[in-house]
């Protein structure tokens, strides 16, 4: 098969005939009048002209016109063209034909919907081709509307998985088209144009056309070119977790010079990451949202030299005399000199009867913003009265017919910017329910009815709700660490003189200076941002954590 490529992705012209002669003859002619528009491709096989139009619809290309020569031993053209239509429905299909087959040709007028026949031979072509392409190509482009060019992901709107594979895109900025395989009829048309089945759902459909069927988060990263392994053999830092804290101590680790790896999970972000709109952060008096603060960090770390390893999670740190090893969820490890534990804090899961069954199908934590266009027209819940849950609220309020917000407190004063609160209150479609608790989330496989009960009533009452979104407080990130790292009785790290006060403190510290600030109990391990024990949770101050982390550490490596 000949190919003509462009860099852009041009529509194409594929001309199939057995006759090589002939086929080089409207190769020629048609090239040298439509290669700046179209890509003009060829072959003398019609079975393999079959074979691979599957391969050019998973790559999200599109065919402008079929020309197809009629007499063909392997196959005629007019079942060529009828068998190319079920992939390119909307393509011109156009015969060559000689004198004594305009008989078959007109009957395939009506059997294929045959848009011309031409006789060979059509010279000269500015009289007798040229016309009826132009003609047939300027009414195909009068129709034409090019489809989504990315990755798609075919799924259940309510699937826990379909969700996690939205929520992984969308927190690395992966640019994709969700389908609805119960409402969306392509999304069907591309399952049966590859084989699969319903049962196989999730499936991703990448722009190189490769297509995976209910894929690990680590096989869609490595298709989407993600690098999940170390390049280096030894790190001066290595910095886990990429959330404000762990983005301000790659910035600054790579951009004095140290080799630096930052290792994240799931994305960059982490949960500011999530929130619709930031707008305290200094120098953005207009707010800027958590996924777009993440990548200019993110842009930034790497181009001072960082290395961004995700998704990647970290099970166990090891240390020895001289090196800490990081063992790694795949089985790897990785050597570094030290480490900046940033790994930030996780949602608190609700404990509402119902709630876990129905995760991801209905209930989600967080913004959870890749469910935002689902809520058209329901009436979502939001459960919390911080500000993460006000933003929360806000950004869905654009979607949802109605947004409730539901607290254990009489009113938001006491846990939410006054800011905030202000928008809320000029929100029409956002309601405030104060004394109120979620007590049984109900759904048959998808959230339908919360059961709500009135804390000063005792009353319950059941309300319609298309998602609950969760924000009840955070809790550290630390259960992987085990007990090599002393934490407080909430699970947070420990950190600088606090150390001194805890009695295990002096069984494992065996040297004769104290930890510097940020430092944990183990030398040349620290700890920054809100999986620190006593820090403030707030985007700046983390950022700045991170910062201060890399000077301890310049100091640490210094002394070794």
């Amino acid at each position: 098969m000949e190919t003509t490529e462009k860099k852009v992705k041009l529509p194409i012209i594929f001309a199939v005939d057995d006759d090589q002669a002939v086929l080089k003859a409207i190769v020629r002619d048609i090239r040298g009048k439509y290669r700046k528009e179209y890509k003009i491709m060829s072959t003398d096989s019609p079975q393999e002209a079959l074979d691979s139009l599957t391969e050019l619809k998973n790559k999200n290309e599109t065919v402008a016109m079929f020309l197809s020569d009629q007499r063909m031993p392997d196959m005629l053209g007019v079942e060529f063209l009828e068998k190319a239509k079920k992939t390119f429905p909307d393509a011109k299909r156009v015969l060559l034909t000689a004198y004594s087959d305009i008989d078959a040709a007109i009957k395939a007028i009506n059997d294929v919907q045959l848009d011309y026949y031409l006789t060979k031979p059509w010279d000269p072509p500015e009289e007798k081709l040229f016309p009826v392409l132009d003609d047939l190509l300027d009414s195909w482009q009068g129709t034409y509307r090019p489809d989504f060019d990315g990755v798609k992901l075919i799924g259940y709107q309510y699937s826990p998985k379909s969700h996690s594979i939205k929520d992984f895109l969308s927190a690395n900025l992966i640019p994709y088209q969700w389908m609805d395989i119960e409402t969306n009829e392509d999304a069907q048309e591309i399952l049966e144009r590859n084989g699969l089945e319903w049962k196989q759902l999730p499936v991703v459909v990448y722009e190189d056309g490769k297509v995976e069927a209910n894929p690990a988060l680590t096989q869609i990263a490595s298709s989407i070119g993600m690098q999940p392994h170390a390049k280096q053999d030894l790190y001066d830092v290595v910095i886990i977790g990429a959330g404000p804290s762990g983005l301000g101590a790659a910035v600054y680790g790579a951009s004095e010079g140290l080799k630096t790896a930052l290792i994240e999970k799931r994305a960059p972000g982490g949960q500011a990451g999530t929130s619709s709109r930031i707008e305290n952060y200094l120098g953005f008096p207009n707010g800027l949202s958590g996924a777009d603060l993440a990548r200019r960090a993110i842009t930034q770390a790497t181009r001072f030299g960082a290395e961004l390893l995700s998704p990647q999670e970290v099970v166990d740190i090891v240390p020895d005399p001289n090196y800490k090893r990081l063992k790694l969820a795949d089985g790897s490890e990785i050597v570094t000199k030290a480490i900046v534990i940033t790994t930030g804090v996780d949602y608190r899961y609700h404990p509402a009867k119902g709630a876990n069954e129905l995760a991801g199908m209905g209930v989600y934590y967080g913004a959870a913003m890749t469910e935002a266009t689902a809520c058209k027209d329901k009436t979502i819940v939001v459960v919390g009265g911080g500000n993460s849950a006000g933003q929360g609220a806000m950004y869905l309020s654009q979607f949802a017919k109605k947004v409730v917000i539901l607290i254990r407190q009489k009113d938001l004063t006491a846990t939410m910017s006054s800011y905030l609160i202000d928008q809320i209150a000029g929100t029409p479609n956002i309601e405030v329910w104060g004394r109120k608790d979620v007590l049984e989330v109900k759904g048959d496989g998808k959230l339908e009815q919360l059961l709500i009960k009135c804390l000063d009533t005792d009353t319950e009452e059941l309300l319609d709700a298309g998602a609950m979104f969760v924000f009840i407080g955070a809790k550290p990130y630390t259960d992987w660490l085990g007990n090599n790292i002393l934490k407080d009785d909430k699970g947070f790290v420990i950190t600088g003189r606090d150390l001194l006060r805890d009695e295990a403190f002096k069984k494992v510290w065996k040297l004769d200076r104290e930890p510097t600030m940020l430092e944990t109990c183990v030398p040349g391990i620290f700890a920054a941002g809100d999986v620190r024990s006593g820090a403030m949770n707030r985007v700046a101050s983390a950022v700045g954590e991170g910062a201060m982390a890399i000077k301890f550490v310049h100091e640490y490596l210094a002394e070794n």
